[in-house]
């Protein structure tokens, strides 16, 4: 099969996931493994970050609905136990009561993301350098802030500067840097759609200029591959601890060689 272009997830496949920075913070706070992913999941569509992802909410009111969601206990305890139950996993001591701070909490996710892999940016970089296919990356992400809580009056004073703002969410010259990789940098926050909404990839595919069985579509996360799939895209699953097995199999589809001698190996033991 002959494909026309190559799409990336960013987090988690491009930059180190945020999840990491969750796992953290739920050890730190004594909660169970995946507890914060699981609420933040079980919120759905009208789920703060989802919105948020959407360019629905400003980012302050986002701060304060995100920790209000991953506060609450009896619904996420709920979750959680079936989350448990699906995997056939006992029950682990769920929390009583929970403070979550959003605007901390989501600054260790984004500061976590700010990273890439340099695998990754090699691949990217030979594919291009083929002729073969269009790059692009497909990313649910949000907006940044353009003032600091508040606007510019009341409140403000006692706020973080804008720039103690973005530097706290982890943005700078590396966003920049990172979008310069790809030749479309297709944005939930922009479009005002996200993964794994099917209308999301359609709109990337009409950007490209391509049908679905023209791709190669790489992400972490399972229901945004199933998406994919289901409309025909051929899906590559990455590792977010390891990327070199993804590589190897997007190598033998596009037939770039995108690892380097030692990755190919480690990715074959």
């Amino acid at each position: 099969m002959t494909f026309k272009a190559v799409i990336f997830d960013i987090g988690g496949v491009v930059v180190a996931s945020p999840l990491f920075a969750i796992n953290r913070y739920e050890e730190e706070h004594g909660l169970p493994f995946q507890y914060l992913n699981v609420a933040i999941t079980a919120q759905g569509h009208g789920g703060a970050f989802q919105k948020f992802e959407r360019s629905e909410l400003d980012i302050y009111t986002f701060y304060r609905q995100f920790g209000e969601e991953l506060s609450n206990v009896e619904k996420n305890n709920e979750a959680y136990t079936k989350f448990c139950k699906s995997r056939g996993q006992e029950v682990p001591k769920l929390p009583t009561k929970l403070h979550v701070d959003g605007r901390d909490l989501f600054g260790r996710m984004m500061r976590q993301s700010t990273q890439v892999d340099p695998r990754m940016r090699t691949a990217i970089t030979r594919l291009k350098a083929s002729g073969k296919f269009k790059i692009a990356a497909l990313t649910n992400n949000f907006a940044p802030p353009t003032q600091v809580a508040g606007g510019a009056q009341g409140k403000a004073a006692k706020a973080p500067s804008l720039d103690e703002e973005l530097e706290h969410l982890g943005l700078g010259n590396s966003q920049n840097d990172l979008r310069k990789m790809f030749d479309l940098y297709i944005e939930s926050a922009v479009v005002g759609l996200r993964k794994p909404d099917p209308e999301f990839y359609k709109h990337a595919l009409d950007l490209l200029k391509v049908q679905a069985s023209d791709v190669v579509f790489l992400d972490d996360i399972g229901p945004n591959l199933k998406a994919a799939q289901k409309l025909g895209i051929t899906t590559i699953r990455v590792n977010s601890t390891d990327c070199a097995p993804a590589l190897a199999e997007l190598a033998k589809l596009t037939g770039v060689q995108v690892l380097d001698a030692d990755a190919k190996r480690a990715a074959k033991l």
